[in-house]
């Protein structure tokens, strides 16, 4: 909560993000996956979050940990693990826990980024999310769409002795992990200009914080100026009570110049943290925002792939030199997937890479199965999942959820 005077200055924010935003560890995994909860009789009418929450609530322990986003979207996310296994065992363990729990009432989990057909809605009725409301509804609604109707995969990596490397080379292979990952192609019932309307979501939201973080130097120094110059979202005024910063305020400027509310605190800074989204975000760890939520088994792929490319030296530099002409094609990665050359071809030999390294990272032999088979089925023929969803919309008039999904791998 702000204080009365001055209490921190921008080099109190740099000499915090130098010691805690990017570990020097190597070879933590953890991933974040959140799922659209249907009524499988119904998929166009909403699934009643409370019947959800209370099934998913009474499932038992889990080895994730369990939380819903503002629209009712169920995530699991993962304790940090020693590899990819471990966390691909975790998700399906505890996965196939909630689905369980579920089937008695019809409701099933579907892993797209962006509901295609029910109006947005949010179920959660928080302080925070209703001051987050209010200041993305000031551009437009997009926001709301973000907080109620869209699901990502995040996956957590180690930033590694090298930091700077690692960062550098996350931003280069972002675009085409986004285009290679690209499921959520329709908006409002009706095929979009996008196959990850997802991320054209999050990028027509405000862009100091969901624009991707400028290179062109250090990591910390990056990331330290992203969190200065990006607007103040919302101001902690009491535990409970939250206000929206509707007047353009950098948190830098914040820290000059204060607020009617006071000044920020560390506290405040913290939380400052909390409210970017830019596609790979820096946590202690890399946060890796760009992957639209998959289907069995797809989900495993989009795990293990920049696992295996940030993890091992040699897909690394393999993928650091083929996705190169494409590290800025963000905007060209969510409109058009794998369509476009460039992040085809890329692509190609980035997943060619990652599936190589995969039992040099100690992938599991399931998970290996999906990515070979995800390879297969889309990127070696330069597509992406989206393209199998508009495919079923022009040739069987079908929308997701009510098409046909991939089946699991079984292990």
């Amino acid at each position: 909560m702000p204080a009365t005077t001055r209490s921190i200055t921008a080099e109190d924010v740099r000499s915090y993000l130098r010691k805690t935003a990017f570990s020097t560890t190597s070879g933590v995994v953890g991933a974040e996956i959140e799922w659209l909860a249907f009524l499988e009789a119904d998929p166009s009418a909403h699934a009643p979050f409370d019947v959800v929450r209370e099934r998913l609530h009474g499932a038992g322990p889990l080895t994730s940990r369990l939380t819903f986003e503002p629209g009712g979207q169920v995530e699991l996310s993962t304790p940090p693990s020693a590899g990819v296994a471990e966390v691909c065992d975790t998700i399906a363990r505890d996965l196939q826990r909630l689905r369980q729990v579920l089937r008695p009432d019809g409701i099933t989990l579907e892993g797209l980024g962006l509901d295609p057909v029910r109006p947005g809605r949010r179920v959660l009725q928080t302080p925070r999310y209703a001051a987050m409301e209010q200041y993305f509804d000031a551009g437009g609604p997009a926001g709301r769409r973000m907080m109620s109707r869209t699901a990502a995969i995040q996956v957590n990596l180690d930033a590694g002795p090298r930091p700077d490397d690692r960062w550098e080379l996350a931003h280069v292979v972002g675009p085409v992990l986004a285009a290679m990952f690209a499921n959520s192609p329709f908006v409002e019932g009706r095929p979009s200009p996008w196959r990850s309307a997802r991320l054209a979501t999050w990028w027509a939201m405000d862009r100091t914080r969901t624009a991707p973080v400028p290179g062109g130097e250090p990591a910390i120094d990056a990331w330290t100026r992203y969190a200065l110059e990006a607007n103040v979202m919302l101001i902690r005024v009491e535990d409970d009570r939250y206000q929206a910063v509707m007047d353009t305020l950098p948190f830098e400027r914040w820290i000059s110049e204060g607020h009617a509310l006071g000044y920020p605190t560390h506290e405040d800074l913290l939380y400052h943290l909390t409210t970017l989204f830019p596609p790979i975000r820096a946590r202690g760890w890399l946060e890796l925002r760009m992957i639209d939520a998959q289907q069995d088994p797809w989900w495993r792929a989009a795990i293990a792939v920049p696992a295996a490319l940030l993890y091992d030296s040699e897909a690394g530099e393999r993928a650091r030199a083929a996705a190169a002409p494409a590290a800025h094609l963000w905007l060209e990665a969510f409109a058009e997937g794998l369509r476009h050359p460039v992040l085809d071809a890329a692509a190609r030999a980035c997943m060619s890479a990652a599936i190589e390294a995969m039992p040099r990272i100690g992938a599991d032999v399931t998970t290996i199965v999906a990515a070979r088979e995800f390879a297969a089925r889309y990127t070696e023929r330069g597509r992406c999942p989206a393209d199998d969803l508009i495919d079923d919309y022009h040739t069987r008039g079908v929308l997701p959820p009510f098409a046909t999904m991939p089946a699991p791998v079984r292990s």
